[in-house]
């Protein structure tokens, strides 16, 4: 898998002149055929913006802010998620029992899972009340079911020729099947579903902080729906944008980390 810390300079440069060219044709529309900052603010309009928002303080709040209703999410899906998942695939009878709703679950496409999380805030304001757990909670239930099927199908769709290989070089022992075949093999699919969920973890972020929005005057998204209670597009636009860059570098952090360290052997990089 490639990424922006692993792609030759002409790939960088390429992606470059076209974000550029977008910037150029944006600004041309905004000031040229629209005319209303209110409907589409300029690319100028949006910089100014986000350097208020740097001036004053509150992007780095915002940023914090947000970021803590992330962790505590994500860290409650990993810590669930793929715990649950391992013991479905490797126990039969749990997976006998849980295997038919799994089959359905997996027919779901990840935006349910988010409107499903959104439905949860009246419940995570019962039990958590208007705390940060609150949110978290949302950003939990939003997470954790991508990263629990993608768990159960990495395992259990392990390759019979892997099961084969070990077995012939002497690993017999269930437990050495499941330790250096089956859990190695499912990393791709594990993976898949922790960057499936982190995305789907932001959307939840977005409006949880709106509905919650006694918890805190800040995050991203209850900036975002303020400001367009303001009729502020440039800032809306600028918070959209810091949200998209947030969630991105996340992601290719993610990866990086993951390629370099956890799947390195995928590329046949032993040191």
């Amino acid at each position: 898998m490639k990424n922006i810390f692993t792609r030759p300079a002409e790939e960088k440069v390429i992606e470059a002149l076209y974000l550029i060219i977008a910037i150029i044709i944006w600004q041309l529309v905004a000031d040229r055929v629209v005319q209303n900052k209110f409907i589409l603010p300029s690319f100028y309009d949006v910089i100014i913006a986000f350097f208020d928002t740097v001036t004053s303080g509150l992007i780095f709040s915002d940023t914090l802010t947000s970021l803590l209703h992330f962790s505590i999410g994500f860290v409650a899906a990993l810590t669930i998620g793929i715990p649950l998942g391992i013991a479905m695939a490797w126990f039969k009878q749990a997976s006998r029992a849980i295997d038919p709703l799994i089959k359905m679950l997996r027919l779901i496409s990840p935006f349910a899972w988010t409107i499903f999380a959104i439905f949860l805030v009246p419940w995570a304001i019962v039990f958590f009340g208007l705390t940060h757990k609150a949110i978290g909670f949302v950003v939990f239930v939003g997470m954790v079911f991508p990263i629990l099927i993608n768990t159960y199908l990495g395992l259990k769709n392990t390759s019979a020729v892997y099961v084969e290989t070990a077995e012939v070089s002497g690993y017999t022992k269930n437990i050495d099947l499941k330790n250096l075949i089956g859990t190695p093999s499912a990393l791709h699919s594990i993976v898949g579903g922790i960057r499936i969920a982190s995305g789907m973890g932001w959307m939840c972020i977005l409006v949880a902080e709106y509905l919650m929005w006694g918890v805190s005057t800040n995050g991203f998204g209850y900036q975002i729906w303020h400001n367009n209670y303001l009729h502020r597009t440039d800032y809306v636009i600028a918070y959209l944008l810091l949200l998209g860059f947030v969630s991105f570098l996340f992601d290719q952090f993610f990866r990086y980390y993951v390629d370099t360290k956890i799947l390195r052997w995928t590329s046949r990089t032993i040191v």
